[in-house]
């Protein structure tokens, strides 16, 4: 037997969230006193990586249709690229710093994975609704990992950078597979649940 979709949203959400936790600690105590122990640097690219190698499963168990496979391919490459660079980057196996533009790339590459595996309008169901706030959230909030490449110690890109996981993590949440967003529901949708 297949758990809802929602569990799996559910569990990546809460992956997210420890990310995003994770980068805003990193933001506001600075990169300099985070890395003062070694280790906490690499939780979170680390956990980036891992979260890339958990969607492969997504991809194979949870698909029933070609674009909700090739989306989740999409999310797990980009998510796993994303978090090497970074691992690189702290071993110094890679030096060049444009590397960083890695984590822009994964928003967009997601962000728009999320807006085109939905075929449904926003007000469709609220699993529509959190597909479209997800993919806007992160195709914008790639503005501020952009930005972070280049100023590296600007506590706006950082906070913003970790922000953009945390609000991801609250609206995966709030995913169910049908239930009614803000009082409408698509009578096509099938029926609610509570």
């Amino acid at each position: 037997m297949q758990p809802p979709s929602e569990h799996v949203h559910w569990l990546f959400a809460t992956g997210f969230l420890l990310l995003g936790l994770l980068l805003l600690a990193e933001a506001i105590v600075g990169r300099e006193v985070w890395r003062r122990r070694t280790w906490r640097a690499y939780l979170w690219p680390s956990l980036l990586f891992g979260l890339g190698v958990l969607m492969w499963p997504v991809m194979v168990l949870f698909t029933n249709s070609t674009i909700h496979m090739l989306a989740h391919s999409a999310w797990a490459q980009s998510i796993m690229f994303a978090g090497g660079a970074e691992l690189g980057l702290l071993r110094g196996k890679l030096r060049n710093e444009l590397w960083k533009l890695a984590m822009p790339l994964a928003f967009a590459v997601s962000g728009a994975a999320f807006l085109i595996h939905e075929a449904n309008p926003w007000f469709y169901a609220r699993s529509a609704f959190v597909h479209h706030v997800c993919g806007w959230t992160l195709l914008v909030g790639a503005l501020f990992p952009l930005g972070a490449a280049f100023k590296s110690r600007s506590i706006v890109f950082n906070a913003g950078f970790a922000m953009v996981f945390v609000v991801v993590a609250v609206a995966l949440y709030s995913s169910r597979d049908v239930a009614p967003v803000f009082g409408h529901f698509d009578p096509a949708a099938g029926v609610p649940h509570r």
